[in-house]
């Protein structure tokens, strides 16, 4: 069973892969799909009537099969019509009693396609790891509209930066509407809400950004970029990256999931946009890269590619269910690198990257901090025990702030005010 705060929140599902919509279905989950949609930049995708009925059989045949289900968005004369098909009833009298028990665990996630992929990569590993888990009721998935989700027309430096994509989780959270949440680590604040903790980080995706070029036979780096095209990015980091390499471009805010920005860069609402390899990766939709940034090209944000679970501290019921699940390697990684972000009080409004790795045994970070217009730009690399994840990702980033000095910290967060953050490229009087 799904919850759904809007229809508009899983609209954009239309746009996820064959494979993933069989995968999908086969975890029990409601999909959305419209014949005749053509993905951006991927016409094989289109969907038929046809193809739904052949997605159908595929999930109906799925491994996970208690029960799965598939919904299709029909587009007739201009109407919207939800029709279900598909339903497939497992015969097993334990799972006829769960579900009408309840649930074991809810969790809570946002709506949005990658996050819905990232909520399933959760219930399955839950699935995988205790019998209990495994039945298609035993997990429920509550989607929460986030203020971030909502408030596409503005850049994340002007709506208040970190937490926008949390508040009304940590909310659901704190209230036990859920019993934990599903986060891209990467958009939770260093600071989380009261006797919550994360707890588990699974194993960490392929953490590099990408370029998606609108003209992939003349653009493949940011060197590449003609003068005076537009960028989209809503991101402060790729953009400070972004000038420093090329500062003849236009970076303007661009938002929303990955299935609408690219849909925006087909359409030539810009020249070419940075996204995150794993989110692609999660929803198999790697084709649509143009190249994938090494470290030294664009360094990630803090956290990119992690998925964690943030559950309330003192319920160790579900703690049992969650902590076997976490990846150590990851987790001392992620665990450094939120250390390095909160020494520098970093969120949306400042442009900071970093990102650790555990190398035979050993804990590597880079970190970067520079100013929004890129002309400025202070790194650090530090390397120790992985037992001393926080300590090294505190001194990396007490170093750097010394190296800057406060003044420069001050002048950034009020330039950014001042310009409007990604909205538009900085430029001094």
């Amino acid at each position: 069973k799904i919850w759904l705060s809007s229809f508009d929140s899983v609209q954009p599902l239309p746009t996820m892969s064959r494979r993933s919509m069989i995968v999908a279905a086969g975890c029990g989950a409601t999909l959305l799909a419209a014949p005749g949609f053509v993905a951006p930049g991927a016409p094989q995708r289109t969907m038929t009537e046809e193809g739904l009925r052949s997605v159908q059989r595929e999930a109906t045949a799925a491994p996970r099969g208690q029960g799965a289900s598939l919904g299709a968005v029909a587009m007739l004369g201009g109407c919207t019509a939800l029709a279900l098909a598909g339903r497939r009833r497992g015969n097993s009298r334990a799972a006829t009693a769960r579900a009408a028990e309840g649930p074991l665990l809810t969790l809570g996630t946002r709506g949005s396609p990658l996050a819905l992929a990232q909520a399933y990569e959760a219930k399955r590993r839950l699935g995988e790891a205790f019998p209990e888990l495994a039945g298609d009721d035993a997990v429920e998935i509550r989607i929460i509209s986030t203020t971030g989700d909502q408030r596409l027309e503005i850049s994340l430096a002007e709506i208040g930066g970190k937490g926008l994509f949390t508040r009304e989780l940590d909310v659901a959270l704190a209230s036990k509407e859920v019993d934990f949440c599903v986060h891209s680590t990467k958009d939770v604040p260093t600071e989380l809400i009261p006797d919550t903790e994360l707890c588990t980080m699974l194993p960490r995706e392929d953490t590099r950004d990408v370029l998606i070029s609108g003209d992939p036979e003349k653009i493949t780096c940011i060197e590449d970029f003609p003068d005076g095209s537009l960028i989209g990015t809503a991101s402060l980091r790729r953009q400070a990256q972004i000038y420093s390499k090329n500062p003849n471009v236009k970076c303007v805010n661009f938002r929303g999931n990955v299935q609408t920005r690219l849909r925006k860069l087909q359409g030539g609402d810009v020249k070419g946009t940075f996204l995150a390899y794993a989110g692609l990766k999660r929803m198999s939709m790697e084709e649509h890269a143009t190249k994938v940034l090494e470290w030294d090209e664009m360094l990630p944000a803090i956290a990119q590619g992690a998925i964690s679970f943030q559950c309330r501290s003192d319920d160790e019921r579900v703690l049992n269910y969650l902590k076997p699940l976490s990846h150590d390697d990851t987790f001392q990684a992620v665990t450094c690198e939120r250390a390095f972000l909160a020494a520098l009080d970093g969120n949306c409004k400042t442009p900071i990257a970093g990102q650790a790795k555990v190398i035979d045994g050993e804990l590597h970070l880079r970190g970067l901090v520079a100013s929004p217009d890129g002309q400025k730009i202070f790194r650090c690399e530090r390397k120790g025990k992985v037992s001393e994840a926080t300590e090294i990702g505190k001194d990396a980033g007490l170093e750097i702030r010394e190296e800057a000095g406060e003044a420069f910290f001050q002048e950034m967060q009020d330039y950014v005010q001042e310009v409007a953050a990604a909205n538009t490229k900085p430029v001094r009087g």
